[in-house]
């Protein structure tokens, strides 16, 4: 332990004397000039474009989320409603017991031998079947999508695509739901559990595990091999860059500039601030990480929605106005806005960008879960992009457009800058609420850290091994990325980070689309165990 701390402060010191360096000798600028040839290699592939008509380009990435979704929606019969009320059930913890009783389990399970687990893992799964609770998972979860995509990212469709992306934004959410269920479920049922009962799981593992047995041919082996080790080098460069450098980046901008600071060693200090609290987190894993986002989540959703909610109430007589040009322009947008399809697009971005469903992330949160039936934590997964998008998004988007209607400080068609858009849209019904709002981005950035650390963890291992030295060179790793993306501009590494997460869609889509038979196969037999149970109290 010892050893491990010291390593530790070794590595911070040392980010913290390049970003020292860095800003003193224009280091900054190097590395964004000499970075930004590749950055924009690797998104131009990531991000293709492919021309749709009237002038008009969707990204590759984006076309493959939107397809996946509606094939999920279709192919499970409406997921996103038919199964809602079961989900909230299920998080509240009202089937618990059915885990812990073999009599509800189905009598004629094709899946399941009587006494087993999960076939694909019960060598290694023992007597062990998950880390965290059902609300635990979600929250950690949660707290990788929730963040500042939902103030700053909707601003920005907002302010470009119109009250009409709203519309368009909320659909993108609710098909988001079905690939949830989808991916989560395939997670946990292709997870693997050590002897400690610690859980390795995500796309990694269903993409090599789950692609390996559709066949007996080679090929679906190697394909699942290289699919699979493809998405883990994508989540652990992503991991460090988009769930790491630049939440550190947005909030130590946030602070700075709500405190007055203008010299680095503000920023530097406040990104070993920021290591420490990430550092205590994520040492004790993933029971750790479910545990605080378990508070910090709910405590973020009460303070930023709270505040949403007041704004509506005080502004209660503008919503009808409000929901009428949402729906008006979602069809017939007004002029320079890109037309129905520009606004279409703009929604879907910003419901797929901000959910990340159809990525694979969360799925390895969610594998953690404390059950033996894979499709009860996909059923709760679906409800994480309701709230991310459906609710919290719209939310933002609903102060942005009555706050405009009452007030015109932004017209429609601009690019802005997100933070200080929606800072300024709050402002106007509560004076000085950009110091709450920072709070909030500060709180919003920390969580989207914690489960992003874990997501990279889950890859590093996949493709290190799952020793203790592995374990501890990534999160020392992790925590001086967290101090040099405070502390210096690296516009050009972001960006490529972020097409590294977004290319995780890839191998993902690829992989719950042919192992879709395996969830519905899941479905059925946690719905039959549900309604053994209810036939049981009568």
């Amino acid at each position: 332990m010892k050893k491990a701390a010291l390593t530790g402060i070794f590595l911070l010191w040392n980010g913290w004397l390049f970003a020292q360096e860095t800003a003193k000798q224009g280091l900054a600028d190097r590395i964004e000039k000499a970075f930004k040839p590749i950055s924009d290699w690797w998104a131009h592939y990531v991000f293709y474009p492919i021309p749709i008509g009237g002038g008009l380009e969707v990204p590759i990435v984006l076309l493959l989320l939107v397809l996946g979704a509606l094939y999920f929606t279709i192919y499970f019969g409406v997921p996103q409603f038919k199964l809602f009320k079961t989900a909230l059930r299920v998080v509240a913890g009202k089937y618990d017991d059915i885990d812990e009783h073999d009599s509800f389990k189905p009598a004629d399970d094709p899946l399941v031998e009587p006494g087993e687990d999960i076939p694909e893992t019960i060598k290694v799964e023992g007597e062990h079947h998950g880390e965290v609770s059902h609300f635990q998972a979600l929250s950690a979860a949660l707290s990788a999508t929730v963040g500042l995509g939902n103030i700053a990212g909707v601003a920005v469709a907002i302010a470009v695509g119109g009250p009409g992306a709203t519309f368009w934004m909320i659909i993108g959410g609710l098909l988001g739901m079905a690939s949830k269920f989808t991916e989560c479920t395939l997670g946990v049922k292709y997870r693997d559990i050590g002897p400690d009962g610690t859980v390795y799981g995500g796309p990694m593992y269903y993409l090599k595990k789950g692609l390996a047995g559709l066949s007996n041919h080679p090929w679906s082996k190697y394909l699942g091999q290289f699919l699979a080790a493809f998405f883990a080098l994508m989540v652990v460069g992503g991991s460090f860059g988009g769930g790491n450098m630049f939440q550190a980046n947005q909030s130590t901008a946030q602070f700075i500039k709500l405190m007055g600071f203008q010299n680095n060693d503000a920023k530097v200090w406040f990104g070993l601030f920021l290591a420490l609290m990430v550092g205590i987190v994520i040492i004790g894993g993933i029971k750790r990480i479910g545990k605080v986002a378990e508070k910090i989540v709910p405590f973020m959703a009460i303070l930023y929605v709270g505040a949403a909610i007041v704004i509506l109430v005080m502004n209660y007589d503008v919503i009808p106005h409000a929901f009428g040009l949402i729906f008006r322009e979602a069809f017939t947008p007004r002029a320079g806005l890109g037309g129905f399809l520009g606004v279409l697009i703009m929604g879907f971005r910003r419901a797929a960008f901000s959910n990340e469903a159809g990525v694979g992330s969360a799925a390895i949160a969610h594998s953690a879960v404390k059950t033996k039936f894979p499709a009860s934590e996909g059923i709760v997964a679906l409800l994480e992009p309701f709230i991310d998008t459906v609710v919290i998004c719209t939310m933002t988007a609903l102060v942005l457009i009555i706050t405009n209607v009452k007030y015109g400080f932004f017209e429609y068609g601009q690019k802005v800058q997100g933070v200080e858009l929606t800072s300024q849209a709050f402002d106007k019904v509560l004076p000085h609420f950009s110091v709450i709002l920072t709070i909030a981005v500060i709180l919003f950035a920390f969580s989207t850290m914690l489960s992003w650390s874990y997501y990279g963890l889950q890859g590093w291992k996949f493709l290190f091994g799952r020793s203790k030295a592995s374990d501890l060179t990534y999160k020392v790793l992790f925590l001086f990325f967290v101090v040099v993306g405070a502390s210096v501009k690296l516009g050009s590494v972001l960006d490529f980070s972020d097409a590294m997460i977004f290319a995780m869609v890839f191998p993902n889509i690829i992989g719950v689309v042919l192992l879709a038979p395996q969830v519905r196969g899941e479905l059925k037999r946690y719905l039959e165990a549900i309604r053994k149970k209810e036939r049981s109290k009568s």
